[in-house]
């Protein structure tokens, strides 16, 4: 029997666990417990750090002690304070196998040193996993929630005011108005980024925390479709519900400007943005382009041989059919709004079932919370063996184990086809912001999406549209 002992409470510094107990409050109860276990605790180990990632070092120092020799038991409020990873978990699971960890002690949690203990312990630690990463899913479900609404969930951009976890970002009224300006000035032509850069600092606008903004802050705020309107994360986007800072056409002059700017040390005279889309319809050979009295002309390299394809097809045109093929499968602001409308509505009756039983679940939780403490009380007072506790407390965790698993397929079963849905129709309506702008390379990379066997002859573009599921490609 253990009869050196290590103490260990923690509480993590984030949201996530703001209401589990204080370290302050973990050390009166679970003195209380040692004294009433009449365990000798040999030391203390605080710390406020999260555990659902390894690398807590005084965690780590703690059990380099133990694997000294320097006590064989650990004391602490519950589990999930000693782990919510399985690197962790494993450690300690594995500190008791090797003989290392001889007993350990929990103000919540009856624990022995027996392979059914372990067993007990290590589904502790995996329902203090889950609890982390079902969190952390539920956080970024949220988070995509907001962007479906147009809602930005993070720190407001340069220019604007709040934002993030309580409400939609607001102008500015200092900065905002600079932003402005920064555009205007980009879009001239006439000033570099770090031209730019010190125009910021001439007109006041400086970082969030009063610093010079950085060249690559300015060149970052030049390309954020955030300040025309357009919420953008990863590779979804929604229409904003903040109030923009430029139009689009501005936006868009300004990405052009960067364009033709931003590679300096581009080895190639021209850049052409369609080239790399299309092959020859006569020869199958790569479509080059070259600049002629101000225009862009593309036409077939003749690399494979002889090509009787002797028309050139000249940029503007080329890039109108591109915005043509991309109308055909946009969809228009008015529908995008009634499908998503349609598809949340639908959302609703499909989430139900999982309402339903989250009902069920908040009537079944607790109740079997309360039959757990009457077992622990019953075993201490010794009303009934080890072996009825154990066999009869398993029941109750496979049974929690049971309804969690439950509401996690049928959450999954309603966001398996919602999700995909709106994803299709968003990428449908971008279709159609994307042919009413001027950025070729943006157009160029759609159309390979829903498309495929690109050939161009006789000065027309033709194509085979894919799948349309294919609009969710990356």
């Amino acid at each position: 029997m253990s009869n050196k002992f290590f103490l260990y409470a923690r509480k993590s510094m984030e949201n996530e666990e703001r209401q589990a107990l204080s370290i302050e409050s973990q050390l009166v109860e679970v003195r209380e417990h040692a004294a009433k276990e009449k365990v000798t605790i040999v030391r203390e180990f605080t710390e406020a750090m999260t555990a659902k990632s390894p690398g807590r070092p005084v965690f780590d120092e703690m059990l380099s002690c133990i694997a000294k020799g320097e006590a064989d038991g650990i004391i602490a409020w519950h589990p999930d304070r000693l782990a919510r990873n399985s690197l962790d978990g494993g450690r300690i699971i594995h500190f008791l196998d090797i003989g290392h960890l001889k007993a350990l002690k929990f103000c919540t949690l009856w624990f022995e040193n027996t392979p059914q203990g372990k067993f007990m312990l290590n589904m502790a630690f995996g329902q203090s996993k889950y609890y982390v990463d079902n969190l952390s899913e539920n956080v970024k479900r949220g988070q995509r929630q907001k962007l479906r609404r147009g809602e930005w969930p993070f720190g407001p951009p340069l220019g604007y005011l709040g934002g993030g976890r309580y409400s939609f970002p607001k102008v500015d009224p200092v900065k905002g108005p600079l932003i402005t300006k920064l555009f205007e000035a980009y879009a001239s032509g006439r000033t570099t980024l770090k031209q730019l850069r010190e125009l910021c600092t001439s007109w006041g606008l400086v970082s969030r925390s009063g610093k010079k903004v950085a060249l690559a802050k300015v060149h970052a705020t030049l390309l954020n479709p955030f300040y025309y309107g357009l919420v953008r994360y990863k590779d979804d986007c929604a229409q904003g519900v903040h109030e923009p800072l430029v139009s689009k056409e501005l936006f868009d002059r300004v990405q052009e400007t960067l364009k033709r700017r931003g590679k300096p040390n581009k080895v190639k005279k021209h850049h052409f943005s369609l080239v790399g889309l299309a092959k020859c319809a006569t020869c199958g050979g790569a479509i080059t382009a070259e600049r002629k009295k101000g225009h862009a002309y593309y036409h077939c390299t003749k690399k494979l041989g002889p090509c009787s394809e002797k028309k050139y097809l000249r940029e503007e045109p080329f890039a109108q059919q591109i915005k043509e093929a991309l109308q055909t499968v946009a969809l228009p602001d008015d529908s995008f709004a009634e499908a998503l409308t349609t598809l949340g509505q639908m959302g609703l009756e499909a989430s139900q079932p999982v309402n339903e039983f989250k009902k069920e679940l908040d009537r079944e939780l607790p109740q079997l919370k309360v039959k757990q403490d009457r077992l622990l009380h019953a075993h201490l007072e010794g009303l009934i063996d080890k072996g009825e506790y154990r066999s009869a407390k398993k029941e109750l965790v496979d049974r929690e184990m049971e309804l969690r698993t439950k509401l996690a397929h049928l959450e999954g079963g309603v966001t398996g086809w919602l999700e995909p849905a709106q994803n299709f129709i968003r990428a449908a309506h971008h279709a159609g912001l994307l042919a009413g702008g001027e950025n070729l390379e943006a157009q160029k990379e759609f159309l390979k999406k829903i498309g495929s066997n690109f050939r161009v002859g006789g000065r027309r573009l033709s194509f085979q549209f894919k799948n349309p599921w294919a609009f969710l490609g990356g």
